[in-house]
Parts: structure tokens; C-alpha cells; sequence
């Protein structure tokens, strides 16, 4: 108890030109914001997405990630996972787990995954916020950070 109390004193005596100090219950305080959700699903990608996994045993979910290919930039890729990795982002929605690689969270945050079938096909749909331009077939994406990383290397290279 004081001991401690005499130690904050003390440092904070020393620290006169610091920027700030830690307070225990800060939470009520301030109001934490809210982060947006890294992926959403519809019910019709968490049924899909269901319905492969029933098919694949000793897989817990799916992990989603984003690959530089394609004629805009990055695409979507989506492979079968056997367990969370540590630094994957996850997301459970309609009771199905999706994994989001690190790599890709920052490029598909607050997209939307769905599942779209016609006479001739069925996919994965991802209405993502994030992308700036899409190539015309609709298989590859580009977003603001990805031009801007684009754009670093290309000064770097000038120089």
C-alpha cells in the first residue's frame, strides 16, 4: 500500500515534464470506441461455409487472407484451418469460425462476406469498404493502403 503510494510520489516528483499518468479504473472514465468488426458474415456464407467444413473433419473453421496477384492488386484467398493461429483475428459468426490472417486485416476490416449462387456459379462474395478499384472480372481489389504503399516504393526506388 503506501510503499508503492511512496514510489508514485516520488517519480512523479522526477517526471515533472511527463506527458501523462496511469489511473486504476480509467474504463469509467472514458468510453473505450468501439471497433468495427474485421469480417461479417451473411447466413448464407456462415451455411456455406458450414456446409464445407462438415466435409473436411478435424477443421474448426476457415482462414481468409489477401494474396498481391491480379490485375488490380490482391485477391482473397480462403483455405480450410485446423486450428486459430496466434496472430490471426477471429471471427464467429452465425456459429461458424473465420480465421483472418494478420496480413489482411487491415484491407478487409468491416467487410462483408457473402455467398452467391446462379445458374452458372457460386462463390464467396466480399462487399468490402475498403477497396478503392476492382479489375473487371471482379477477382482482385486494390485499397487507399495499398496505393500508398505502392506509391512509398516507388519514391524509395527513385532515390
Amino acid at each position: 500500500g503506501s510503499e508503492w503510494g511512496q514510489v508514485f510520489a516520488s517519480s512523479r516528483k522526477r517526471r515533472m515534464g511527463a506527458a501523462g499518468r496511469v489511473v486504476a479504473g480509467a474504463s469509467r472514465l472514458t468510453r473505450l470506441r468501439e471497433r468495427p468488426a474485421v469480417l461479417k458474415l451473411t447466413e448464407k456464407a456462415a451455411e456455406r461455409i458450414s456446409e464445407l467444413l462438415k466435409s473436411k473433419p478435424g477443421m474448426v473453421g476457415v482462414r481468409v487472407g489477401v494474396k498481391s496477384r491480379g490485375c488490380n492488386g490482391m485477391s482473397y484467398t480462403m483455405n480450410y484451418a485446423e486450428e486459430k493461429k496466434p496472430s490471426d483475428e477471429e471471427v464467429t459468426d452465425h456459429g461458424v469460425r473465420v480465421f483472418v490472417e494478420p496480413k489482411a486485416v487491415m484491407h478487409v476490416v468491416g467487410t462483408i462476406m457473402d455467398f452467391a449462387e446462379d445458374e452458372i456459379s457460386s462463390e464467396f462474395v466480399f462487399q468490402n469498404p475498403n477497396a478503392t478499384g476492382t479489375c473487371g472480372c471482379g477477382e482482385s481489389f486494390t485499397t487507399k493502403e495499398m496505393k500508398e504503399m505502392r506509391d512509398i516504393k516507388e519514391q524509395q526506388q527513385a532515390q
